[in-house]
C-alpha cells in the first residue's frame, strides 16, 4: 500500500531544526573532552547550556571559563553563531553557495524564520545576512583586540576578542571572564563599553533594517515604515531606559564608589544589554528592586524582528502603544509616519504580548513555589529566559531539575517564537464557514 510522505510546514521545520541543534550541542557538551576536568557533565546541565547557547540566551549553570575546555567553548560559540543567524538561514546559505537545488518549501521555511513579508529574493538575501554578520563580528573582534591582548596575551586575547564579539553581536551574553562576574571588570572602560553596546545594537536591529539602511543610504525619510519604527523605538528605549536606570541606580549599593560619569556609563550599558544581550557591568543582585523591575520590562520588549535578539520585539511594543494612542485620539485606524497599520498586525502583537507575559509570569510563580525563592528573583529569571536575555540574579545554578526544565522550555519558546511553536503543534487551521452573532460588553 502506498504511504503518503509526510510534509512538514515551515514552522514545524523551524522548530524541529532548532531542537536538532540543541540535541547535537547537548551530546557534544557531554563529551569528556568538553570539560576541563575531563569528566562528562550530567545530561540536564548539558541540555541547559546547549539550549541557552543555541537560543542565544546566556543563562548558565556552569561558569563558562572554569567548566568548559577550549573544545567546549568552541562548541558553545558555534551554537551561539547558529542560533544568532538561524539554522534555516545558514542551511540556505550553504546550499546556495554549493548551487544546490532549493525547493519552495525551504524558501517558505526561511521566510518564516526571518520574518520576511515575501519569499522573493530570499535565497540571495541569505548571502547578504551571512556576509553581514561575519563582517560585523570580525570588525567587532578587531576593535576588542586592544582591550584583551594587553591583558591576556596574543593567542588568548584573540580568542577572547572573537568569542565576546560573536556573543555580543548575537545577543548571547556568554562571557569568559570567570567567577560569574560578567563584564563588571570593565565597567569603567568607556571604549570597551561602547564597542560592546554597538555590537549588541547592530545585532538587535534586524536583517531587513540593515538592508533598508544601506538601500536608503541612512536617509530617514526614505526608510520603510518597519525601519522607521525599529530605529525610533530602539533609540527611545535605550535613552529612556538609561535615564530611568540612572535615577534608580544612583543611590544603590552597586553604585557605591562610582563617579557620576561611571554611573551614566553603567546606566547606558544596562539599558542596552537588558534588551536581550545578557552582559552586565554591575552586580545586578545589589541594585534596587525598582531597577530590577525596569530591567524586566526592557527584557520583555527585547530587540527587533528578524534579528539575533529576543523578547516580544520593538515593533510589537510600538504597535500596541500606537493602538492605545489611536484610542485616546478617537481614531479607528492605527497610524504612524503617514501610514496605516493593518488590524491583523495588532492582533498578532497582542497575542505575542499576552503569550510572553503570561508564560513568564506563570513560570516565575511556579519556580518561586518549587524553590521557595524570592518572587522578584524568579520573575527576573523567567523573563530573562523567555526574552532570551541571559541576565540573572545568580538563581539559575541553584535551581532544581524541574525548575531548570521550565527555564529550558522558556528559552526555546523565546528563541523559536511562542506562536511558531504552537502553530507547529496545532497546524494551520482553516477559516470557519460561519461567524457567531456579535454582542457588546462593557470594558474599562
Amino acid at each position: 500500500m502506498h504511504q503518503t510522505k509526510r510534509r512538514y510546514t515551515p514552522v514545524q521545520v523551524i522548530t524541529l531544526s532548532f531542537a536538532a541543534v540543541v540535541l547535537c550541542g547537548t551530546l557534544l557538551l557531554m563529551l569528556p573532552i568538553a570539560s576541563r576536568n575531563g569528566e562528562s557533565v550530567p545530561f540536564i546541565h548539558a541540555l541547559f547550556t546547549s539550549t541557552s547557547a543555541s537560543c542565544v540566551t546566556g543563562l548558565v549553570v556552569y561558569d563558562t571559563l572554569t567548566q568548559w575546555s577550549l573544545f567546549g567553548q568552541i562548541v558553545i560559540l558555534c551554537l551561539i553563531q547558529i542560533g544568532g543567524i538561524g539554522i534555516i538561514t545558514l542551511a540556505m546559505y550553504f546550499l546556495s553557495m554549493l548551487h544546490a537545488k532549493i525547493g519552495m518549501r525551504h524558501v517558505f521555511a526561511l521566510q518564516e524564520s526571518i520574518g520576511a513579508e515575501s519569499s522573493a529574493g530570499l535565497v540571495k538575501m541569505t548571502r547578504f545576512i551571512a556576509a553581514g554578520v561575519l563582517l560585523q563580528e570580525a570588525v567587532g573582534a578587531i576593535l576588542l583586540l586592544p582591550v584583551f591582548i594587553p591583558q591576556f596575551g596574543l593567542g588568548r586575547g584573540i580568542w577572547y576578542a572573537v568569542f565576546h564579539s560573536v556573543s555580543a553581536f548575537c545577543n548571547a551574553g556568554f562571557d569568559l571572564m570567570g567567577g560569574g562576574a560578567s563584564l563588571t571588570a570593565y565597567s569603567g572602560n568607556v571604549y570597551f563599553n561602547l564597542v560592546i553596546c554597538l555590537l549588541i545594537t547592530l545585532g538587535g536591529l534586524g536583517f531587513f533594517v540593515w538592508l533598508d539602511l544601506l538601500r536608503c543610504r541612512f536617509r530617514f525619510s526614505e526608510f520603510a515604515l518597519h525601519t522607521k519604527i525599529v530605529v525610533v523605538t530602539s533609540l527611545a528605549l535605550t535613552l529612556i531606559g538609561a535615564l530611568l536606570f540612572f535615577v534608580l541606580f544612583y543611590g544603590s549599593e552597586a553604585a557605591a564608589g562610582r563617579s557620576v560619569g561611571e554611573k551614566l556609563l553603567a546606566s547606558l550599558f544596562q539599558s542596552v544589554t537588558a534588551r536581550t544581550a545578557g552582559f552586565a557591568t554591575v552586580d545586578l543582585a545589589k541594585i534596587d528592586g525598582g531597577a530590577q523591575m525596569l530591567m524586566i520590562v526592557l527584557m520583555l520588549i527585547g530587540g527587533s524582528s528578524g534579528s539575533t535578539a529576543g523578547g516580544i520585539k520593538t515593533t510589537t511594543f510600538a504597535v500596541i502603544l500606537l493602538f492605545v494612542r489611536s484610542i485616546f485620539r478617537g481614531k479607528e485606524d492605527i497610524e504612524c509616519f503617514g501610514r496605516r497599520i493593518e488590524k491583523s498586525v495588532l492582533r498578532t502583537a497582542i497575542a505575542v504580548f499576552v503569550l510572553y507575559l503570561g508564560l513568564a509570569l506563570c513560570c516565575g510563580i511556579a519556580i518561586s513555589a518549587i524553590e521557595d525563592a524570592d518572587i522578584i528573583a524568579c520573575l527576573f529569571e523567567t523573563f530573562s529566559a523567555m526574552a532570551t536575555v541571559g541576565l540573572s540574579l545568580s538563581l539559575t545554578p541553584t535551581l532544581s531539575a524541574v525548575s531548570k526544565l521550565i527555564v529550558i522550555a522558556l528559552m526555546f519558546l523565546g528563541r523559536v517564537g511562542g506562536l511558531t511553536v504552537l502553530l507547529s503543534l496545532t497546524g494551520k487551521r482553516k477559516e470557519e464557514a460561519y461567524r457567531y452573532p456579535a454582542e457588546n460588553i462593557t470594558v474599562g
